[in-house]
């Protein structure tokens, strides 16, 4: 399958990503035409649009990390909301898409909402983004102020914090201080590699 990027139709093979110069309208555009859909994943930054095909791993991936922050918190009887698919946007500046988003201390802050408005209403508390294709970034999220980001790159989580103007990597969450996140994420990695994710987060669970 070749890339094919026009008015009519985008089609992009899987793991292929493609930048293009492109002002926001014509970022906008592309959105408008993807639909209700969440391929090809659609990011602005800097004058140029960014169009990404996931392999099928990102998805498994996405749900796992996903799965297991919601273990750790049901665990906990913590209240929270998750969003997958999510467009964030700041006009003219910015456009990105998460794998998944977390509100954690900010639920209620959007609880009930069916939209969002990213420049008034808080910012997800933990944003996850799987890098399979180096498309991710997580300096991407600088306009939104998330205060920390889950990266997972092969097979490894990575914790960025935001510390003033930028992120910082560190080894602790800001939700989950106590817990040894990188055991339990390698550890269900390794289950749902051999067998598959719910098994990964029946063991989790377990565990807690």
């Amino acid at each position: 399958m070749f890339a094919l990027i026009s008015p009519e139709k985008i089609q992009l093979p899987a793991g292929s990503v493609v930048r293009l110069p492109a002002t926001w309208q014509e970022y906008q555009s592309l959105r408008d035409r993807r639909g209700d859909g969440s391929i090809p994943r659609l990011k602005y930054r800097n004058g140029e649009v960014l169009l990404m095909s996931p392999f099928p791993v990102h998805g498994r991936d996405a749900h796992l990390i996903a799965d297991i922050v919601k273990a750790l918190l049901d665990s906990d009887e913590r209240e929270y909301d998750a969003f997958t698919p999510v467009t964030m946007t700041v006009p003219e500046e910015s456009g990105i898409e998460p794998d998944y988003c977390f509100y954690i201390n900010n639920w209620q802050a959007v609880s009930g909402k069916k939209r969002i408005d990213w420049q008034n209403d808080p910012p997800p508390d933990l944003a996850i983004e799987i890098d399979v294709t180096s498309y991710s970034d997580v300096e991407d999220y600088l306009p939104y102020r998330v205060p920390e980001i889950w990266l997972f790159k092969k097979q490894q989580l990575l914790i960025y914090q935001l510390q003033g103007a930028t992120y910082q990597l560190q080894t602790h969450s800001l939700y989950f201080p106590d817990f040894d996140l990188h055991s339990a994420i390698a550890r269900c990695v390794d289950i749902a590699y051999q067998r598959n994710t719910s098994a990964a987060i029946r063991d989790l669970k377990q565990q807690l």
